[in-house]
């Protein structure tokens, strides 16, 4: 008989009598049945109760982020590393391996941080703070991202000759936090147009103020 590690610890239990409709009640672990093996057998499923705290658990999709190898010393044996001991005993190394990987790192962010139209960047991680779309480059826009650049700021340019369209769907799939929109449009509503990767509406700021409201998007 092998029962789950939790069977010894439950008081009175309902076991099956293998007959349809009959069960037996009160049931408890050393006084009704003893085990030949006593190990954690059970898969936990959504709605399983949490062995520390007994609310029930939910199941989530989740990302193998980095694992851990317990190698003990069968390379360092194979290999003969090894070191002295307290007692100047030569012994062999015992090893681990613990990795973690960026590829998973990005599909974890990728996961949690996503809408319809691409990736959403949090500002911690996020490769750029900045994507800057130009209906032209040039002259204001190429003077926009060098005053970004100069204030620490991280920055994409993306002074392709592309569509405003095809620069706007690039952006929102490469997922930048903060987008600046520069074109003719922009510059009559007010200058320059912020939006966060994240909201649905952007705001205006003179060409000369950017800088300080990218500044302050990305301390809030």
């Amino acid at each position: 008989m092998v029962v789950d590690d939790t069977i010894p610890t439950s008081p009175n239990l309902v076991a099956g009598a293998n007959e349809e409709g009959f069960h037996f009640l009160n049931v408890n672990y050393g006084r009704d049945l003893e085990a030949d093996t006593v190990a954690d057998i059970a898969a936990a499923e959504d709605g399983s109760l949490c062995p520390e705290c007994g609310d029930a658990m939910r199941a989530v999709r989740g990302v193998e982020v980095g694992n851990i190898f317990k190698l003990g010393t069968r390379y360092s044996e194979a290999l003969g590393a090894s070191f002295l001991d307290a007692d100047g005993k030569r012994k062999p190394v015992v090893m681990g391996s613990y990795g973690i990987g960026l590829g998973r790192l990005l599909a974890c962010i990728a996961e949690e941080h996503h809408d319809e139209n691409g990736l959403v960047w949090p500002i911690p991680v996020a490769p750029y703070h900045v994507h800057i779309v130009a209906a032209e480059a040039g002259g204001v826009a190429d003077g926009l991202y060098e005053r970004l650049v100069s204030a620490g700021v991280e920055v994409l340019y993306d002074d392709r000759r592309e569509s405003l369209g095809a620069k706007f769907k690039d952006a929102d799939l490469i997922g930048a936090p903060i987008r600046l929109t520069l074109t003719p449009r922009s510059m009559k509503n007010g200058g320059v147009e912020i939006k966060a990767r994240g909201g649905s509406e952007g705001y205006a700021v003179p060409i000369e103020g950017p800088v300080a409201a990218v500044r302050r998007e990305i301390s809030e």
